[in-house]
């Protein structure tokens, strides 16, 4: 896999979050068919709830059995970040992703990975810690690129719509078209800072529950823009990303036919070789092993 290739297989198609403090929600998100549950530690926490709800966090982790666990921690520069995060990376038993919200600047980035490298340090069979980071304001977006390199065990980036709008002034969430092309201008500025330093993207929850036909041609377009998941915020939108996200059979059968006819040209000594005319080379190779890998395959 190319440094400048995302892992997709690590990438999940969903990612459903919830606020650690509803113990009813965390358990029912615990038991639903999302690829990875985010337990929420920040803004649907209140303040006087931050202790209970990390310690909430810990138990889930060191006794949970499902795999796929990330934890959104609060802020960088808040009173709770460095506790958060030095919890979950003692409480960890399997790989672990923690999610940093509204990242400006690569600073913040840094010092949640000196924070984690402080706590595995020494520690003897400690899994792999991941970090996503949240991009919530136009300081964020107008960073990203930097922020994206900020440190070597970024997973993925997220948009975060309800803060970056709120920061911009407008409803990135709304149907109007204004709204609509901003929305296709911002995921086109996270991709592309995401794909340059070998990052995954995923995009972000909208804060409507429904999984109605508007959400679904809204994740739709996401999926087609190469995003590799999507957020939600209630168990019943997951069907439908899920679906969105997951590679069809035709395009399974195309991405091993892309592999069969580049690996039998390469023993013929060429690089290139057209498939029901279309040329293909390594560019398309790596196009058709990213669909095998977000399948659950591997050639």
């Amino acid at each position: 896999m190319s440094a400048r290739t995302p892992d997709c297989a690590l990438v999940p198609r969903s990612c459903l979050v919830v606020p650690v403090s509803d113990e009813r929600k965390t358990a029912k998100a615990l038991a639903s068919e999302a690829d990875e549950v985010v337990l929420d530690l920040e803004d649907a926490v209140e303040p006087g709830s931050k202790t209970t709800a990390r310690e909430r966090v810990a138990q889930i982790l060191a006794e949970a059995a499902r795999p796929g666990l990330a934890v959104r921690v609060n802020q960088v520069g808040t009173a709770w970040c460095h506790l958060d995060v030095l919890a979950a990376a003692a409480a960890a038993t399997r790989p672990l992703t923690l999610v940093v919200p509204k990242v400006e600047d690569a600073a913040d980035v840094s010092f949640v990975d000196r924070l984690i490298a402080g706590a595995v340090a020494g520690r003897d069979g400690c899994p792999e810690i991941r970090l996503d980071v949240l991009i919530e304001s136009a300081a964020g977006l107008e960073n990203v690129d930097r922020i994206v390199t900020a440190a070597a065990r970024i997973r993925a980036v997220v948009i975060g719509y309800a803060d970056l709008g709120a920061n911009l002034g407008c409803d990135l969430e709304a149907a109007a078209p204004g709204a609509r092309s901003l929305r296709a201008q911002v995921r086109s500025r996270v991709l592309l800072a995401a794909r340059a330093a070998g990052r995954a993207v995923v995009d972000g929850p909208w804060l409507s529950i429904a999984a109605d036909a508007e959400f679904a041609a809204d994740r739709r377009q996401a999926r087609d823009q190469g995003f590799d998941g999507s957020w939600t915020i209630h168990p019943a939108q997951l069907g439908v990303v899920n679906d969105l996200f997951t590679p069809a059979p035709a395009e399974v059968d195309w991405a091993h036919g892309v592999l069969d006819a580049l690996a039998g040209a390469a023993a013929r000594g060429s690089g290139a070789v057209a498939l029901d005319g279309q040329m293909l080379d390594a560019a398309v190779a790596v196009r058709a092993s990213r669909v095998l890998a977000r399948a659950g395959e591997r050639r």
